[in-house]
């Protein structure tokens, strides 16, 4: 087979949801007139992710097993000087699997909304969104220079702005789109700066062409400062992944985006956005192998994410927020990979999270559907028994997530540990603390949340949204929750084959991915020539290298690990809580008030956001416009000059009279003046003469 690939075939990737996206976002709206209905907008956007997720299985294949590889320029946009601004492709191990991660999660995701969405008035509009969204992660990750990386980087922040605040009759939703719009601006504000420092230093956007100028970047200091250049590119850059991947402290944005419909939580939360900041890093390495100051600052702001954001997960009673945090914790895994220069770890634990993350999402929706749009986990209890299915996919999942033994979580997850545990940089110790503990807050959150929707006493009746809003003796038959969904019987129910179908497609991955991958993707060639490591500085692959003997033995050493206990006490601990004594989790929340209350407020960090930053940012733009704007320049240098004019014009215009009479005054008045001028200036100079003499 050729060791290349097609031009045409690889474009019909990211355009055949792109093509998807214009017919059902034009047509199948009020915008064209809505000419067509909501199984043809809904087919036309599933079968163009599906011909996208065929190319790139296809195309991973090639990759795989022929070595083909792809890179080249598409479309020339513009040359500036020796600049040149292009649309191109470049296709390795990377982005293949990038590729085929993307499109099958979200062909799972096209597939389960036309369950969920399924009354509501937007369900073209919807479809129109993903489609779209799936295209700009599409046009991000193909991308073989920096132009489009950026035009994918914001082309999927804004689509998301638009996915998060879909239901906008809602204020909170509202809200959180916009504070993920300006979130992620702050990041993008630094990744810009990152690309521009490169254009200007390198003085090209092609990665390949970037790349082989690393060595004379890293030679360079950045100009009136001691730093290192390279030091201060690879930082703004990983800023910009700080807002799209969700590090600490520009994480605030993503739990609130739980405000947008349940499957673009699973499609922004698993395998598109929140995975774009991992990705670029990983792509990026010949770059920030050069900098271990810059691959420091990356694993302690990992470290940070991935402990300190589990906490949360703890005390949280939404079902997706709980979901959302543990995202937010393994995010921060996967830059603490990053840091440690494990960037093939991070992108493995990247793929094998996207499923496990995507199941648990839809599987969440799936519980809220069959509890009739409840999602506070204190109402739930004992649904195993009416949505069986719902139970095992959730069940793989939280498996695969606290990371078991031959489940695809355990492989990347316990990679990660062991890398950061043979990183000598600094910070890899408290990395690595992090990290081990943070896989008991994992397995203790995620099995509280688990237990006490599926297992324990059933407490839908108790939920007092239920008693406010339909009772047993006035029944609303015709109540429609802001997901379009009807319903009259209180009883939870299994939901339909187009729901449950999605979720046993993603729990085969989510389970066997990391036994079948983990070979070829951390000790093989897969990434040779995709990720590049220095491995006499950076040790940590070859030492993984060195203890690996295959995926069977190591889950069996797996057994005997820290990691493993650690995990299975939080599961035994979140048992004995939740199924056991019952009553004590309530008593330890009143004895630790105090950090429960900071736990509650979330660190704090929305009210130092809302309070300090944005109130600082406004009295700051108010002084600007009061002091600046209205009192320096427009009343000093605009208002003052004219008004300055204006009198002396005013003085000039009395003068001028035009009166013979004023004007004879004014020479009499002149003549008097010089003539006194001139005695008075005599006799005070004939004064100073004789005191002269006098002495």
């Amino acid at each position: 087979m050729s060791q290349t690939l097609n031009a045409s075939t690889l474009l019909a990737v990211p355009l055949a949801p792109l093509v998807g996206a214009v017919l059902a976002g034009v047509f199948g709206t009020t915008f064209g007139g809505n000419r067509i209905g909501r199984r043809l907008s809904h087919t036309l956007t599933i079968l163009g992710v599906f011909v996208a997720f065929v190319i790139s299985a296809m195309t991973l294949k090639s990759v795989a097993m022929d070595g083909a590889r792809f890179n080249q320029t598409l479309y020339e946009w513009m040359v500036v000087g020796g600049l040149k601004m292009e649309v191109g492709f470049l296709v390795d191990g990377l982005t293949a699997m990038m590729m085929c991660v993307v499109t099958f999660v979200s062909l799972m995701v096209h597939i389960y909304t036309i369950g969920y969405m399924e009354e509501d008035d937007g369900y073209n509009r919807f479809f129109a969104y993903i489609s779209l969204f799936t295209f700009s992660m599409l046009m991000l990750v193909m991308s073989n220079n920096f132009l489009q990386l950026f035009f994918g980087w914001e082309a999927v922040g804004l689509v998301s702005y638009l996915l998060i605040g879909f239901w906008f009759n809602k204020p909170s939703a509202i809200f959180a789109n916009m504070k993920a719009f300006l979130v992620n601006r702050v990041g993008d504000f630094g990744f810009i700066l990152g690309i521009g420092l490169i254009a200007a230093y390198a003085g090209s956007l092609d990665y390949v062409e970037v790349f082989g100028k690393g060595g004379a970047l890293a030679a360079m200091g950045f100009p009136g400062t001691d730093w290192m250049l390279i030091t201060v590119i690879c930082i703004c850059l990983f800023v910009g992944a700080m807002g799209k991947s969700a590090q600490f402290p520009l994480h605030v944005w993503l739990p609130d985006s739980m405000e947008g419909p349940t499957p673009i939580s699973a499609l922004i939360h698993a395998a598109t956005m929140v995975t774009a900041g991992i990705f670029m890093v990983a792509r990026m390495s010949p770059l920030f192998e050069l900098s271990d100051t810059a691959l420091s600052f990356i694993m302690v702001i990992g470290a940070i994410t991935a402990l300190f954001m589990g906490f949360l997960g703890i005390i949280q009673n939404d079902i997706k927020r709980v979901v959302a945090y543990s995202t937010l914790s393994q995010l921060g895994y996967m830059t603490v990979a990053l840091g440690a220069s494990a960037y093939s770890v991070a992108v493995f634990h990247l793929m094998t999270h996207a499923f496990f993350k995507a199941l648990l999402f839809l599987a969440a929706g799936s519980v809220i559907m069959g509890v009739h749009h409840n999602q506070d986990i204190r109402w739930m209890g004992g649904l195993r028994k009416y949505m069986p299915i719902t139970w095992i996919t959730f069940l793989l999942g939280s498996l695969a997530l606290i990371g078991t033994p031959l489940f695809s979580g355990f492989y990347s997850k316990d990679s990660i540990i062991e890398a950061v545990g043979e990183s000598h940089l600094w910070g890899s110790g408290f990395a690595h603390f992090a990290v081990l503990a943070g896989v008991f807050v994992t397995a203790f959150y995620s099995f509280r949340l688990y237990f006490l929707v599926f297992h324990g006493k059933e407490r839908f009746d108790q939920n007092p949204e239920n008693h406010a809003h339909y009772s047993d003796e006035e029944p609303d038959v015709g109540h429609h929750d802001d997901h379009g969904h009807g319903h009259g019987d209180h009883k939870p129910h299994e939901t339909p084959w187009v729901v449950t179908v999605p979720l046993l497609l993603l729990a085969i991955p989510s389970v066997v991915i990391g036994f079948i991958t983990i070979g070829p993707m951390l000790f093989g060639e897969f990434f040779k020539d995709s990720i590049i490591v220095n491995l006499e500085k950076h040790p940590a692959m070859e030492e993984l290298a060195k203890i690996f003997h295959g995926p069977a033995q190591m889950a069996l050493h797996g057994l005997m690990t820290p990691p493993f206990w650690l995990a299975l006490a939080g599961v035994a601990l979140a048992y004995y809580l939740y199924m056991v004594n019952t009553a004590l989790p309530a008593k330890i929340q009143a004895m630790v008030r105090p950090l429960y209350k900071l736990l509650d407020n979330k660190y704090y960090m929305d009210w130092i956001n809302e309070n300090v930053l944005a109130r600082g940012a406004r009295l700051l733009g108010v002084g600007l416009w009061k002091g600046g704007d209205e009192a320096l320049i427009d009343g000093a240098i605009v208002n003052g000059s004219w008004r300055a004019i204006q009198r002396i014009s005013g003085v000039v215009r009395w003068i001028q009279s035009g009166y013979i009479y004023h004007y004879a005054f004014g020479m009499i008045l002149g003549v008097f003046v010089l003539m006194t001028y001139f005695v008075w200036h005599e006799q005070f100079m004939q004064l100073v003469r004789l005191l002269q003499l006098g002495r």
